[in-house]
């Protein structure tokens, strides 16, 4: 297994990059990791502890996140990113992994490492806890790579993130829900009404209907399925909450009487332990499903712990073969689909 990191892509690299790829080189000795980036950069992090399993490509080009992403898919050809990408379209590598600029991550995966036969517009897929049941997650797709998406779109989704949900989180049946502003079979607008006949009727998944925003932490499905406006938008609000919330519970314990200070300081441990559900350094990266091969998003911010765990993420997904299977699953849809229109 061959994984190619962008170690220039996020605010932290290539320091933050290139620490948690030599934590994942140790764990999974297995896995070859191709750091692509500036050597001359990369080279100290590595400490004189360069593993057999840690490969460096040179590139002398970088995607800053400033940059427009489709004209820097298209201009910096020789980018970290962008050498990274056609190597897994080349087969010289199994998955793309980067911290870097989100647009410029959907348009390589979009345009060079293309799209599985069948899918219109790949998605993002990310995961977040269910806190009636902090050892389970689900996922939500999608996160964001498609503001407008049309029925179809949703049905895609559903199917990808089914998958994901088997393969990666070991759930055997995932229940998918709609997101909605209501759970009746009726709410909706034209859309998520159209999307909710169709998903009613696709096989290969366990679809339990419309699902709100309100639930979701508590474990109402497996799999929830949007368009990428809304699952931002949602993904956004649950990680800012989250933050005040925390933030809030700094305050008012910091500015409370002795019997407030002892009292956070008896339950520090406990939350801390709780809190670790909204802990990027152990949730992995975001997953674009509906390309040829994985590509993974870490968080802008990345640590070296994150990029460990979005490197295990990435190891357990190439394993799983589920890109293939997934492929193999619409390719035979589309012509089925392909055959009712000709018996017309």
């Amino acid at each position: 297994m061959k994984i190619a990191v962008d170690a220039m892509g996020g605010d932290n690299a290539p320091g933050a990059i290139v620490e948690g790829a030599l934590l994942a080189a140790k764990e999974f000795p297995e896995m070859t990791i191709q750091l692509y980036g500036k050597s001359e950069e990369i080279a100290p992090y590595l400490k004189n502890e360069r593993p057999s399993n840690i490969e460096i490509i040179h590139c002398d080009q970088v995607i800053q996140f400033e940059d427009e992403p489709v004209k820097a898919v298209r201009r910096k050809k020789q980018s970290s990113m962008m050498v990274a990408a056609r190597a897994v379209k080349d087969g010289q590598a199994d998955a793309l992994v980067s911290a870097g600029n989100t647009g410029a991550i959907l348009a390589a995966g979009t345009i060079i490492v293309g799209r599985i036969r069948g899918i219109s517009r790949p998605a993002l897929l990310g995961t977040l806890p269910n806190l009636t049941d902090p050892s389970h997650q689900f996922v939500l797709v999608d996160m964001g790579a498609n503001a407008d998406s049309k029925a179809k779109q949703f049905q895609q989704n559903a199917l990808m993130g089914s998958r994901y949900a088997q393969e990666v989180l070991g759930i055997a049946q995932p229940r998918v829900g709609l997101l909605n502003n209501g759970t009746e079979d009726s709410k909706g607008n034209h859309l998520t009404k159209e999307a909710y006949a169709l998903l009613k009727e696709t096989e290969g998944i366990h679809f339990i209907g419309n699902v709100e925003s309100r639930d979701l932490l508590g474990g109402v499905c497996d799999v929830v399925v949007s368009d990428g406006f809304t699952g931002n938008a949602v993904l956004k609000a649950i990680e800012g909450t989250a933050t005040h919330l925390l933030q809030l519970l700094k305050t008012t314990i910091k500015s409370g009487d002795l019997k407030t200070k002892l009292g956070g300081l008896l339950i520090k441990g406990t939350l801390k332990e709780a809190l670790q559900s909204f802990n990027p350094d152990t949730a992995g990266g975001a997953t674009l499903f509906g390309v040829k091969a994985p590509v993974i998003k870490c968080h802008g911010n990345a640590s070296a712990q994150t990029v460990l765990a979005t490197l295990r993420q990435t190891y357990k997904i190439v394993n799983s073969g589920m890109y293939q299977a997934l492929a193999e699953e619409l390719k035979s849809m589309a012509s089925v689909k392909e055959e009712e229109r000709e018996n017309e």
